[in-house]
């Protein structure tokens, strides 16, 4: 797998979109590299970029960033809700696919040294790019802000990890360092009070408040026995957490980073906002996100408020994240696009769902025309996503009067199916297309002859299993369809059959093509196996076909 790494720095403007896009035209001047979200806030005059790519050229796009933030910001006139040490204030790098944290933070560590050297801006490293965990902490780094670090940098504690031991009062510091995907969330609360949100803030972050006697605010700070202040932790692991008042909204926000969402999700942070607060006589009126966040986050949020409504948690995708920006008020502020703000939205090429997307008419119109694709194999595809998405239609039926968690489970199951299938509708077009463009790569020489002969064994193997995917996830959908013609709604069991009908045709279907693109003359064993293999799942699925019709009374003759 190609090395992916995301780069998130934080530049100290937010208002003037001048700056803003010069520093981004700088990120977007390297190849290899995609840019994919620019989030300025005035509030704050803070803007938070988000791009991708291989990792040599996001070191290089983000030093070039960084040089021309440098140019440009001027944190002398400096003012702004967020705390921030320099003009880029904080840029960390982030492991998305095919290297290690470890890895990336060796890339920080030699963006770091770069932008210390060539650039002679005091820098720090954090997280897990920083081999001194006494300051590996951002909030400790940061400690002081701007305002702060002309005599913080004196210490020989706070020396740089490189560039010069000195305060440059225009460029200020800049802390670069690898972590894990943060995302940054904002809840918006009924109040002013930048007390009362740092109390929310102190109630549900990690770190927690202060142990104080007598009055919680003013009473006398507990220590312990090395005389350092005793802490009361928060009720959320992995949640670091302010209060801050917003001129621009009128509002009061709990700001959080949330580090870790496989231990604090966004849907258990918002809830437990929501209870804190409302223990103070606060209510939350919606949140925000700042950046970008990860599909998983949103459509385990939809899942987890249908979960409280007790109702089935098998519907689309669409469905599920329109529910969580629903539940959460995440388009309170601003509109909340979702093709805008998920990550894996903004990664998808514009080719990779061409077909899908077509009107039913459009995807028909298609099929008939003159070009070899889409062909059998895609609509082998879109015949089995029909098929699961009955399946799931009957179990969200089922929910509604019968045991909601057994049934919910299997419609999500048969969701995902359905998705799966939907996508290898555009994977079976472009497989085929694979092979056109490998048989026509030249074929004068030796050398073009072997490497046109090695592109179209390549090619041809990925038009073999695709199609054979599609067997597979299609027989898996037939044992939902038989469990819902057995114990689903009476009144939607012909609905389970016609599934049945759907999905054993896409078997049947992608078999030819699996069959049809392994005759060629080339024999791999890998081939086959999956020609053996299909043969047998071609017999499974017409025996579970039969089962399925006679469970629904159906049978034909």
């Amino acid at each position: 797998m190609t090395p992916i790494i995301e780069c998130v720095p934080n530049f100290s403007e937010g208002r003037d979109l001048q700056k803003i896009d010069a520093i981004t035209k700088e990120i977007q001047s390297v190849a290899g590299v995609r840019l994919l979200n620019v989030d300025p806030g005035k509030a704050t005059n803070r803007t938070v970029v988000t791009f991708v790519g291989s990792p040599q050229a996001v070191v290089d796009a983000a030093f070039l960033a960084i040089r021309k933030a440098g140019e440009l910001i001027d944190m002398r006139g400096h003012r702004g809700e967020h705390p921030r040490m320099g003009a880029t204030d904080v840029c960390p790098l982030i492991p998305v696919s095919g290297i290690s944290i470890e890895e990336t933070a060796q890339w920080a560590v030699k963006l770091a040294e770069r932008v210390g050297s060539e650039l002679s801006i005091p820098v720090y490293l954090y997280e897990a790019a920083q081999p001194n965990k006494d300051r590996s902490n951002l909030s400790l780094i940061r400690a002081g802000e701007y305002e702060g670090f002309g005599e913080k940098i004196k210490k020989q504690e706070w020396k740089p990890d490189f560039g010069p031991s000195r305060f440059d009062e225009k460029r200020g510091a800049t802390v670069i360092g690898a972590r894990d995907f943060l995302v940054a969330y904002n809840v918006n609360l009924n109040t002013t009070s930048v007390r009362r949100a740092n109390s929310v803030a102190f109630d549900v972050r990690e770190a927690g408040r202060i142990k104080r006697t007598g009055d919680p605010v003013y009473g006398d700070i507990v220590k312990d026995d090395k005389g350092q202040p005793v802490m009361i932790p928060g009720s959320l692991k992995s949640v670091k957490a302010i209060g801050w008042f917003i001129e621009e909204y009128g509002v009061a926000q709990i700001s959080m980073n949330l580090t870790n969402l496989s231990i604090t999700p966004l849907h258990i942070a918002f809830d437990e906002v929501c209870r804190k607060a409302d223990a103070r006589g606060i209510r939350v009126t919606g949140s925000e996100l700042v950046g970008l966040i990860p599909l998983r986050a949103l459509l385990d949020a939809g899942k987890y408020f249908l979960k409280k409504q007790r109702r089935s948690i098998g519907v689309s995708e669409k469905e599920l994240i329109r529910l969580a920006v629903l539940t959460m008020g995440l388009d309170e502020l601003a509109p909340f696009k979702p093709e805008e703000k998920i990550i894996e939205y903004l990664l998808k090429e514009k080719g990779d769902e061409r077909l899908v997307r077509l009107s039913l008419s459009e995807f028909a119109d298609e099929t008939a025309s003159e070009s070899p694709a889409p062909g059998g194999g895609s609509v082998a595809a879109y015949m089995g996503a029909l098929g699961a998405g009955l399946g799931a239609m009957v179990a969200n039926l089922s929910a509604l009067k019968n045991e909601w968690e057994v049934f919910g489970d299997w419609a999500d199951k048969a969701s995902a199916q359905k998705k799966e299938l939907l996508s290898l509708v555009d994977q079976d077009t472009r497989a085929f297309e694979g092979i056109m463009v490998a048989r026509s790569l030249p074929k004068s020489t030796e050398d073009e002859k072997t490497a046109r002969t090695l592109a179209i064994q390549e090619a041809t193997l990925q038009a073999i299993e695709v199609p054979f995917r599609v067997m597979q996830v299609a027989l898996q959908s037939m044992d939902i369809l038989k469990a819902m013609a057995k114990d689903g709604n009476p009144q939607s069991k012909s609905d389970a059959g016609v599934g049945a009908l759907c999905a054993r045709s896409a078997v049947l279907g992608a078999y030819l093509n699996v069959c049809i693109n392994a005759s060629g003359p080339a024999k791999d064993p890998a081939i086959s196996s999956m020609v053996e293999e299909g043969k047998k799942m071609q017999e499974e699925a017409i025996k579970k076909e039969k089962e399925i019709l006679d469970l629904v009374g159906l049978s034909p003759q």
